[in-house]
């Protein structure tokens, strides 16, 4: 039976010759393709010297968040602004260009007035203008990260942003594939972007079920799905390291993943479950959910979200989340989906303050995001793996 196969080549950008080897890795850009396969060929597949990665598609769903409740009225920064200290720092995003690979967006929001959002639809079989958004979670994520604010609220984090790069990656029902994440990565790294944001993870179960129905016994079934897993991850990674490649020292493209949603410590103080793909991949930043604990405040005893997956490299506000709501107003949402745009909005806000020092590099980037991180504002005997470097904080220079 054939079956659909992502191929990762790597071309070299036909507009810009490079000068030399150093110059030809910078301009390497990552070439999706889609082939449709026999499993027996992908071996041959893989032994030719241009492929770095063959995976077949996988299917991908929403990181739904946890709770959804009335945005509570108040003024001013939202606590995740506040805790990730955005309130206080000089940078706003300007210059950066921050892309969101999700359900879409609700363009008519008031968040996203005087925004320039480029939007394109990867639920189908061809990369289409469009990305309405009919679940309400990109809007709510799109305005953690750079909304303007709303009935006197602010709700994002790096509000000065003027260009979004809108992918929309997952359906009506949530759902979407590994096909479509890809070539959504692709895109927005062609675009220009700065930071891409993704609040979505790999359907394991979903596709286990699938081949069971599809006859297979559920042993085998599992075992087929942990060698697509694999190869997905493998294909994640070096489409992460072409990413970045890509833009070299100019767009040094960050890829922020959400950690999941599937630990139940309210049950059971041990049932953590790891960071959920493609969040795993090398080369993505993983975020943790933690919030407010009995103390209340944002800048002291924050607690790790009973939900959240552990092992991440990362963690932002994501209990209570304000954000915009699709067709207009707040709401509020809990998950690791609604820490990982305060990730990413801080980010965006990094890269305006080392663009302004003259110090914007892939590596200063990362070492800023992760080297200002603090397990200061958490509770004192938080567990390290659960929320990996701490709390993100933004510039204050």
């Amino acid at each position: 039976m054939k079956e659909r196969f992502l191929v990762l080549r790597r071309v070299v950008t036909p507009s810009t010759p490079p000068a030399g080897a150093e110059a030809a890795a910078a301009r390497t850009l990552p070439d999706v393709q889609v082939h449709t396969l026999d499993r027996r060929d992908v071996p041959e597949l893989r032994s030719d010297p241009g492929v770095r990665a063959v995976a077949p598609s996988m299917p991908v769903r929403l990181i739904t968040p946890v709770q959804r409740s009335a945005a509570p009225t108040a003024t001013g920064p939202t606590w995740g602004v506040q805790a990730v200290r955005a309130d206080t720092s000089p940078r706003s995003g300007a210059g950066v260009v921050v892309a969101v690979l999700d359900t879409g967006i609700d363009v008519s929001h008031p968040a996203f007035s005087g925004v320039t959002l480029v939007r394109r639809d990867f639920t189908g079989p061809d990369d289409a203008e469009g990305g309405v958004d009919d679940q309400g979670h990109g809007t709510h994520c799109a305005g953690t990260i750079f909304g303007r604010d709303v009935e006197g609220q602010r709700i994002g984090v790096a509000r000065g942003v003027e260009r979004a790069l809108i992918g929309k990656v997952l359906g009506s029902n949530g759902g979407g594939t590994s096909e479509g994440i890809a070539r959504a990565i692709t895109w927005a790294t062609q675009q220009g972007a700065h930071v891409i944001s993704m609040s979505l993870g790999m359907d394991f179960p979903g596709l286990v079920a699938q081949l069971i129905t599809q006859g297979l016994p559920p042993e085998l079934a599992t075992s087929r799905a942990l060698v697509d897993y694999r190869a997905n991850l493998d294909l994640f990674g070096a489409l992460a390291d072409y990413t970045r490649a890509f833009g070299g020292d100019v767009v040094p493209t960050q890829l922020i993943a959400a950690a999941g949603n599937e630990s139940r410590r309210q049950q059971d103080p041990d049932w953590e479950v790891s960071v959920a793909p493609p969040a795993t991949a090398d080369g993505f930043t993983s975020v943790a959910a933690v919030g407010l604990g009995s103390a209340g405040r944002p800048d002291q005893g924050l607690v790790v979200a009973p939900f959240s997956n552990t092992g991440a490299t990362v963690a932002g506000p994501g209990v209570g989340v304000v954000s915009a709501q699709m067709g207009g107003g707040l709401v509020a949402y809990s998950g690791t989906s609604m820490a990982t745009p305060h990730v990413a909005g801080v980010t965006a806000l990094w890269v305006e303050a080392l663009a302004a020092a003259g110090d914007l590099t892939r590596l200063t980037l990362e070492t800023a995001l992760r080297g200002h991180a603090t397990r200061a504002p958490l509770v004192p005997d938080v567990d390290k793996l659960d929320v990996g470097l701490g709390l993100v904080q933004a510039p204050q220079t």
